[in-house]
């Protein structure tokens, strides 16, 4: 009898203290999925944007901004294209981006020069011309020199280093790469050595704190790392070392289940900032507030693309979304057309070519005051 008092005091004081701080954040699971309604992006001519393997999003000026990884057209990668949102009109691109000769002394100037596969796409708040950029992929680069090779062989990860590089646009709209830094984990992330499932989306809040989403690590779980983008920063070029920021994902016992896609928002009224993540393979927005205060939500999409070529409008079969952007109370999506899925999407003839092009969609959503409390 004793005995069973004391246990059941001990839970009684357990549970006490449990209630004078925070409350546990769990994962919410949304049961309705929102709808959102796509348009083809068109330039001028009325021609669908071919083949720019999109993989980044920013808002910028009332625009949208996107960026291409390495699999895009040549003529597509190492440049920001410009889109008129409420039109999905494609306004313009900026130069194939130039390297600073800070960037050129690098070792990584063969990799950026050529063919590098860039993969998220943020704007720096406290500077909207300048963005940061972060690669994939870079197995690609072939051999460093021996000196290279041994200065950032301790990645924590893949073999050749995560580039995260830093643009800037200039009063003429010509974009350079300034800087460049590769990034290193820590050991005891267990990241492991996926070098085509690293980094793919990102956002920085007000006070300089870079935000990176990983697709999978060595467990198969998606994570959000950070880094703090501070006035010393670029004057080192060295590895610049991730931390993992106290955050609430879902976690999962099986699939692939990566973040393709990442941006922030303040709601009005409210001082929480939420990180809004696009789950690609899942066709779910994630909402993760980065203090805590309110549950993560899993909210299911759907993908429904508004059609003038004859076809009734449809769901999407796969919509890989990689770009996410916030203008006022409207999400901007953005896809990466996965071209090992891409034509499951035709409905009817007159989309064949739209997709046989690989040619993006941009999508929209209102955001819902609900999913922030």
């Amino acid at each position: 009898m004793y005995k069973r008092l004391v246990v059941s005091l001990f839970i009684s004081l357990s549970l006490f203290a449990c209630s004078e701080s925070k409350p546990p954040i769990i994962v919410q699971q949304e049961s309705e999925s929102i709808v959102s309604h796509g348009k083809w992006i068109l330039d001028e001519n009325d021609q669908v944007m071919a083949d720019p393997q999109t993989s980044g999003l920013i808002a910028f000026q009332g625009q949208l901004v996107s960026i291409s990884d390495g699999s895009a057209l040549e003529a597509q990668q190492r440049k920001l294209h410009f889109i008129a949102p409420d039109s999905a009109t494609l306004t313009g691109s900026s130069n194939s981006f130039s390297l600073s000769s800070r960037v050129k002394r690098s070792c990584f100037n063969a990799y950026l020069t050529n063919a590098p596969d860039l993969e998220a796409l943020a704007v720096d708040p406290r500077n909207p011309n300048v963005l940061y950029t972060v690669t994939e992929d870079a197995t690609r680069t072939g051999t460093f020199s021996s000196r290279c090779e041994k200065k950032y062989e301790d990645t924590g990860s893949t073999d050749y280093p995560t580039l995260l590089v830093r643009l800037e646009r200039d009063d003429s709209g010509k974009v350079e790469m300034t800087h460049v830094r590769p990034l290193q984990y820590a050991l005891s992330m267990e990241v492991g050595n996926f070098p085509n499932d690293g980094i793919e989306g990102m956002a920085m809040d007000d006070s300089g704190t870079l935000y990176l989403a990983l697709e999978k690590d060595k467990a198969g779980q998606p994570r959000i790392f950070s880094l703090v983008i501070d006035d010393e920063f670029w004057t080192h070029t060295g590895f610049a070392a991730l931390e993992e920021p106290s955050l609430t994902l879902p976690s999962f016992a099986s699939g692939a289940h990566p973040i393709n896609g990442l941006t922030l928002y303040t709601p009005p009224q409210s001082t929480d900032t939420f990180l809004l993540a696009a789950a690609r393979n899942d066709d779910e927005l994630w909402i993760i507030d980065t203090d805590n205060n309110v549950d993560t939500k899993r909210v299911p999409l759907s993908f429904v693309v508004d059609t003038t070529n004859a076809c009734e409008p449809y769901t999407m079969d796969n919509a890989s979304i990689e770009g996410l952007a916030v203008i006022d109370n409207t999400l901007w999506l953005v896809n990466d057309p996965w071209k090992k899925n891409y034509l499951k999407n035709i409905t009817c003839d007159g989309e064949s070519a739209a997709y046989q092009a690989y040619a993006p969609l941009l999508f929209s959503l209102p955001l819902k005051d609900a999913w922030f409390h």
